[in-house]
C-alpha cells in the first residue's frame, strides 16, 4: 500500500506517571514525527487550499483561538478506542427502506446508508445538514468518490443559503475512516460557495484525535473559518442551536452519549435541558396560534410577529437578492424575541435589516408548538406527491386546507399571498417558488414523532411549491 493510500492515523500514548504535561508533549512529538516522515501526509499539504481562502486581513496565526477549546486538563477527552465502544458496533445496518431516493437512482447505494441528512432550520434560520460518521460502512462497502459526489449533489440544493453542519464523530473507526487523500480531495472539491455560507460547523463527541488535529492545524486555518468551528461534548448542548427532536440522531450516538454521562461523576455530568418555563403574558414565540388568537381583538387576527415582519419586508425586502437565504446576528435575534415576549414594540424600519426581519418570520413559524399545517395533515402531505395526480392537486390541497383551524387557515393564506409577491420579483431577488418552498417547507410542517429527514423534506417542499404555484385557485373558494 502506498503512502497516498494509507489511512490517516495518529497514535497517542498515555503517560503512566500521570504527568499531564508529559502526555501533551508526547502527543505533539508523535504528530511532529509523523509529519516529518511523509510529505504526502503533512498538514501543510493537506490544507494547502486554506491559504487560498484567506482574505488579505485574515491572520491565520490565531485562527482557532475562536474555537470553544478549553484547556486540555479541563476535559476528560475520550480516546478513539473508547469512542468506538466495541467491535460489534462497527456492523452497519442497511437502511435502504428509509432512503429518499428510488432504487434506480444513481446515488441510491449511497443515500440508503443515511450518512447525510437535512434537518430543517436551526434556531437562527440556517439550514441544518447532518453527517453521521457511524453510518459510514467499511471501506470495501462504500465508494468514497461516489460519496463525495453525493455530498455535493445534496449540498447543492442548500448551499446558496446560510447553513449549519453538524458532524457526529462517534463511530468513525479504522474500518470506515476515509483515507487522507480522500479528505484532501474532498476539501479541494468544496469550493468557495460551500465554505462561504457555512455559518457553523459543530463537532459532536470529539475525541482526543479530533482535538489534537484542530490544534495542529491552528496556524493553517483562517480566522474567519476558525470562528465557525465549535465542539460539544453532550447532545443536550445542541438545544441551544436547534430543536433536538427535529434532528436525526443515530441510536448509536444516543447510546454513546448516555454512556459517557453515566461514566462521569454526578457533579461533572453534562448539562441537561432545562424544563420549559410557563409562557409570559405577552409571549409571542413558542405560543400556539389558538392562544394568540384569544389575545387578539378579532377572531382570525394575524399574529403580531408575522404582521410586523411581512409589512416591513413588503416595503423594503421584495427586491433583496437572496431574501430568506441569509441568517442574522444571533444576539440580535434573541434580543428581538425577548422584546416581543415582554410586550415591547419592535420597529424593523429603524433597524433597516431585511435579513433580520426574514429570520424572525421563519423563527416564529418554526417555534410554533404545532406546525402551521398541523400534525393532522402530515401524512396526507407526505403522500401528496405519490397519491394525487396533477389534475386533482388543486382540489386536494383546497380540501386539505379546509381541515385547518380558522386561525391556521387565515395565517397560512396571509403568508402564501406575501410569498407570491416575493416570487413575482424573482428575477431580482432570485427567490422563485421552488426556492421559497425549500426555505419555508420545513417551517410549515414537521412530524409529531418523527425527526426531519430528506425522505420527508422532499414531499413537504413539493407540496409547498404546488401550493405557491396554484395559490390563487386554492384560496379563491
Amino acid at each position: 500500500m502506498s503512502k497516498k493510500e494509507k489511512k490517516w492515523k495518529v497514535t497517542v500514548k498515555s503517560d503512566t506517571t500521570g504527568n499531564k504535561g508529559s502526555d501533551r508533549q508526547g502527543i505533539f512529538q508523535v504528530l511532529h514525527s509523523h509529519s516529518q516522515r511523509t510529505t504526502m501526509s503533512s498538514p501543510s499539504e493537506v490544507l494547502v487550499d486554506f491559504q487560498d481562502d484567506l482574505a488579505v486581513d485574515d491572520a491565520p496565526s490565531s485562527a482557532l483561538d475562536q474555537l470553544k477549546l478549553s484547556p486540555m486538563e479541563d476535559k476528560q477527552w475520550p480516546s478513539d478506542d473508547l469512542a468506538s465502544m466495541s467491535k460489534s458496533e462497527t456492523n452497519i445496518k442497511h437502511l435502504g427502506q428509509d432512503s429518499h431516493l428510488s432504487w434506480d437512482d444513481p446515488y441510491y447505494d449511497i443515500a440508503r446508508h443515511q450518512i447525510v441528512e437535512v434537518a430543517g432550520d436551526d434556531n437562527f434560520g440556517r439550514k441544518v445538514i447532518v453527517f453521521s460518521a457511524c453510518r459510514m460502512p467499511p471501506h470495501h462497502q462504500l465508494d468514497h468518490q461516489k460519496l463525495l459526489k453525493y455530498l455535493k449533489h445534496t449540498l447543492d440544493q442548500y448551499v446558496e443559503s446560510d447553513y449549519t453542519l453538524i458532524y457526529f464523530h462517534h463511530g468513525l473507526t479504522g474500518e470506515n475512516k476515509p483515507s487522507l487523500g480522500w479528505l484532501r480531495d474532498a476539501y479541494r472539491e468544496f469550493d468557495r460557495k460551500y465554505k462561504k455560507n457555512i455559518k457553523s460547523l459543530v463537532i459532536v463527541h470529539p475525541t482526543m484525535f479530533v482535538r489534537t488535529l484542530l490544534i495542529l492545524f491552528k496556524p493553517l486555518i483562517s480566522f474567519k473559518f476558525g470562528r465557525k468551528i465549535s465542539y460539544i461534548n453532550y447532545l443536550s448542548e445542541l438545544d441551544e442551536l436547534l430543536k433536538c427532536e427535529q434532528l436525526v440522531i443515530p441510536s448509536r450516538v444516543r447510546e454513546y452519549d448516555e454512556k459517557i454521562r453515566q461514566a462521569l461523576k454526578p457533579s461533572a455530568q453534562g448539562p441537561k435541558s432545562p424544563p420549559r418555563s410557563p409562557p409570559l403574558p405577552n409571549q409571542q414565540f413558542g405560543v400556539s396560534l389558538s392562544v394568540l388568537n384569544l389575545r387578539g381583538a378579532d377572531p382570525g387576527e394575524i399574529p403580531l410577529v408575522m404582521r410586523d415582519t411581512i409589512e416591513f419586508l413588503k416595503e423594503q425586502g421584495l427586491e433583496m437578492e437572496g431574501i430568506f437565504r441569509r441568517s442574522a446576528n444571533v444576539t440580535l435575534v434573541r434580543t428581538i424575541q425577548e422584546k416581543y415576549n415582554s410586550g415591547e414594540e419592535v420597529n424593523f424600519a429603524q433597524m433597516e435589516d431585511v435579513h433580520l426581519a426574514a429570520v424572525m418570520l421563519k423563527t416564529f413559524l418554526r417555534e410554533l408548538p404545532e406546525p402551521l399545517l398541523t400534525y393532522q395533515l402530515y401524512n396526507d402531505i407526505i403522500n401528496f406527491q405519490t397519491d394525487v395526480d396533477n389534475s386533482s392537486q388543486v382540489v386536494t390541497i383546497r380540501n386539505l386546507l379546509k381541515m385547518l383551524p380558522q386561525e391556521n387557515y387565515a395565517t397560512l393564506k396571509y403568508l402564501i399571498q406575501f410569498l407570491a409577491e416575493v416570487s413575482a420579483r424573482c428575477e431580482v431577488n432570485k427567490m422563485n417558488n421552488a426556492n421559497l418552498a425549500v426555505v419555508f417547507g420545513p417551517n410549515l410542517l414537521w412530524g409529531q414523532d418523527a425527526a426531519m429527514t430528506l425522505s420527508a423534506i422532499g414531499p413537504i417542499n413539493n407540496f409547498t411549491k404546488t401550493l405557491l404555484d396554484n395559490y390563487q385557485e386554492v384560496f379563491s373558494a
